[in-house]
């Protein structure tokens, strides 16, 4: 596999839930401690901040998100919230919103914005689930930012990859979820 370099120095930051904060294992085996550990590979031009909180819902981090860009100057921010707005039944209007005002205040301070998608287990509902995937396609497409669909493609739902509460991805699914990223990651990157 081919990785274009970085020009310049770059901050990452990761705003995220359980999924993103290496839940229930070493930091170091989390997705963004693995692509830390790619973009190392390839270039010093980078700096990796993880600032994904167990729990957080998208309230929570619009609330940590002013604080978050004035401390690390994100050039892209991975915004990777919503699963457990989702899981907890709260209100879609308000997670939508929640979302494009964090889309917005990373544009202002002139970051990127990479939008995860999420998906609900299937005993939410058709109706419920569709609407809460449709929030993060409504918003890539308003917005015109890159969408991953899916943080946990090809690992939800695969028993040897989650955890015994079924939700949670285990160390193994790690490199996966960076599959996931990746690509989407690397058309933001700058290369030389």
């Amino acid at each position: 596999m081919l990785f274009s370099p970085i020009v310049t120095a770059q901050t990452v930051l990761v705003l995220g839930d359980s999924l993103s904060a290496a839940y229930n294992m070493a930091t170091e085996q989390g997705w963004v401690s693995l692509l830390d550990n790619r973009l190392n590979q390839h270039t010093d031009a980078h700096d990796i901040v993880n600032a994904s909180i167990s729990g957080d819902t998208t309230a929570s981090g619009l609330a940590r998100l002013p604080q978050a860009l004035d401390s690390h100057q994100p050039d892209i921010v991975i915004l990777a919230l919503g699963a457990n707005d989702g899981l907890r039944g709260l209100s879609l209007v308000e997670m939508k919103q929640n979302l494009a005002q964090m889309i917005e205040l990373t544009e202002t301070q002139g970051g990127q914005i990479l939008l995860v998608g999420m998906r609900l287990p299937p005993n939410y509902g058709s109706v419920y689930n569709n609407k809460f995937r449709a929030i993060y396609r409504d918003l890539a497409s308003a917005y015109e930012v890159s969408l991953i669909p899916f943080l946990l493609d090809e690992v939800g739902g695969v028993n040897v990859l989650v955890q015994v509460d079924g939700l949670h991805p285990n160390a193994k699914a790690q490199p996966v979820i960076l599959e996931n990223v990746w690509p989407h990651l690397q058309n933001l990157l700058e290369p030389h």
